[in-house]
């Protein structure tokens, strides 16, 4: 179903793969019990076809067939240039 596929925005900490990228999503969560908002992070390794991503990049992907054993994601587009 492409339509339902899930879209993810993160920041690219790895890029020494090739063809490869790790992408850190962040995401504030309400503890259950105590209902103080906490960051929690989920790391996501995407194809980066064109290796154009670099470390600090804030990137768009999606989900698609598995890659790989460990790559299910794919990059959309860059959004933000590291500095």
């Amino acid at each position: 179903m492409r339509n339902l596929r899930k879209e993810r925005i993160g920041i690219v900490t790895s890029n020494k793969m090739d063809k490869s990228i790790v992408v850190m999503v962040e995401r504030r969560v309400k503890h259950a019990k105590y209902g103080k908002f906490m960051n929690k992070s989920s790391k996501f390794i995407a194809h980066d076809e064109k290796n154009d991503c670099n470390e600090g990049d804030t990137v768009k992907i999606m989900e698609t067939r598995p890659l790989s054993k460990l790559k299910n994601w794919r990059l959309i587009e860059i959004l933000e240039r590291a500095k």
